[in-house]
């Protein structure tokens, strides 16, 4: 078998890279969204159960704050080493903003989480509360400019190719760029869908087992309303994304629904073998009129076709179209969670039906897989470009690297990484084991309500 060439490795490389580190992010994202919430319950009501919850899911937070971190430093090196040639053209419009990025959302996280972390006995609540909330408030901004960066990548406004090279003529157009603000809401709920499962799986598994059964009530009632609101969003939040990309990117949305001909009433495949060689599928299932009716409103309703393109600037349509499906199907499921947890909190039953936390513990990870499979839609979907229409992959690559580099590189990520990720689920579930403080042995010189004043030398015993 010919050995991989040094792009096609390179590639491989980052998509390992980008698909293990998105994973943390989705869940700091909105997991600081809970600690707000769960902080700013305790303060209001003084209910020591918020309390716990809090110190609890602040120690996941942290422990995956520092995997994010950690998986995330590797992908800029990549950027000058693998990809220099996409550095230097694309750089005068994308550095900036991943500039903006470290400097506005990571300096603000990196200052105030320590606080946030290990403040109650140092700062008065007031003032931890606030840390909580710019922790929170950093995530959000760290997605705004990523994600700002990653869209102009997709749908490129506001810059100019000059001499080889991106010169930009309006800041706003190339960070509101046509695709950012539907994917920044796309992102941003997937965030908060996946935490709200993940804080849902986790306190169904204690109610099931009959451990920390009152600060688990209020976590799991508190994350089905998440998901209950959330799933239904994000479906119309994923449509409408998919109506912005059929007017900017219509290849991928063709690969998206595995339709080859242009033509009006096209069928919504719901299983089908996408042969790219000969051009057509295999073994097709279909809703008849289905695709014409979600992306045209309109049975009749013409949708853009593969062949309109040649078969080299076609996307690779086999993962397009099982990745996109996997994320609609998994949508509709989480749907169905939100549904079964609002019928069960209307007869009084939420914390006491087995098959409800069944199905809640095994979603747990499902928004993980979800986000996944849509990063690839989006991803792959953009290929044979980097920068969609203008600059392909090919002619992004650092013409020096070699691929036995590469191949070493990408060996030492996957031992390193798997490595990494063993230590954090190993970490994660003895925290999960363990469980949160239980409510009557806590000790008085941990509750921040005996904080008085932010100097060490003013704390004071609650009485």
């Amino acid at each position: 078998m010919p050995p991989f060439d040094a792009e096609i490795l390179a590639r491989l490389q980052f998509a390992f890279t980008v698909s293990f580190h998105i994973l943390f992010p989705t869940l700091t994202i909105g997991l600081a969204g809970f600690l707000v919430f769960f902080e700013a319950k305790y303060l209001r009501s003084k209910d020591e159960a918020w309390l716990v919850l809090y110190r609890f899911w602040v120690k996941i937070f942290a422990l995956t704050f520092g995997m994010g971190v950690v998986s995330g430093l590797v992908l800029s090196y990549q950027f000058g080493t693998n990809w220099s040639e996409w550095s230097r053209v694309t750089g005068p419009a994308l550095g900036p903003l991943i500039g903006f990025e470290v400097l506005t959302a990571f300096f603000l996280e990196a200052g105030f989480l320590g606080i946030m972390l290990f403040g109650w006995q140092k700062v008065g609540p007031r003032l931890h509360f606030l840390a909580t909330c710019l922790v929170a408030a950093g995530t959000a901004i760290s997605a705004f400019w990523i994600l700002a960066a990653n869209s102009w990548m997709q749908t490129p406004a506001g810059a100019t190719l000059v001499d080889g090279q991106y010169v930009v003529d309006d800041w706003l157009a190339v960070i509101f760029n046509p695709s950012f603000p539907w994917r920044l809401m796309h992102m941003t709920t997937a965030s908060y869908l996946t935490t709200a499962l993940v804080v849902s799986g986790i306190s169904a598994f204690y109610l099931s087992n009959g451990s920390n059964r009152e600060v688990a009530r209020r976590a799991f009632s508190i994350a089905m309303w998440g998901v209950l609101v959330l799933a239904p969003l994000q479906i119309f939040l994923g449509d409408q994304h998919g109506l912005n990309t059929l007017e900017h990117q219509p290849i991928k949305v063709a690969a998206m629904e595995g339709n080859w001909e242009t033509r009006g009433g096209v069928p919504f495949h719901i299983f089908a073998m996408p042969d790219q060689k000969e051009q057509r599928n295999h073994l097709e299932i279909s809703i008849p009129y289905g695709s014409s009716l979600i992306l045209r409103h309109d049975p009749d309703g013409i949708v853009p076709g593969l062949k309109d393109i040649p078969v080299e600037d076609q996307p690779p349509v086999g993962v397009v179209f099982w990745s996109f499906r996997i994320m609609v199907g998994l949508g509709f499921l989480f749907l169905l969670l939100g549904a079964w947890g609002a019928w069960a909190r209307w007869r009084g039953t939420l914390y006491d039906g087995v098959w409800l936390r069944c199905l809640a513990v095994l979603l747990t990870p499902a928004g993980f897989v979800a986000t996944l499979a849509g990063w690839f839609v989006t991803e792959v979907g953009r290929q044979p470009y980097t920068v969609y229409g203008v600059m392909r992959t090919e002619d992004s690559f650092s013409p020096t690297v070699t691929g036995a580099s590469i191949a070493t590189t990408l060996v030492l990520f996957l031992i390193v990484y798997g490595g990494l990720f063993g230590a954090y689920l190993y970490y994660l579930t003895k925290l999960v084991r363990r469980g949160p403080d239980p409510l009557t042995t806590r000790e008085t010189e941990e509750r921040p309500e005996a904080i008085r004043g932010a100097r060490p030398g003013l704390v004071v015993p609650a009485e």
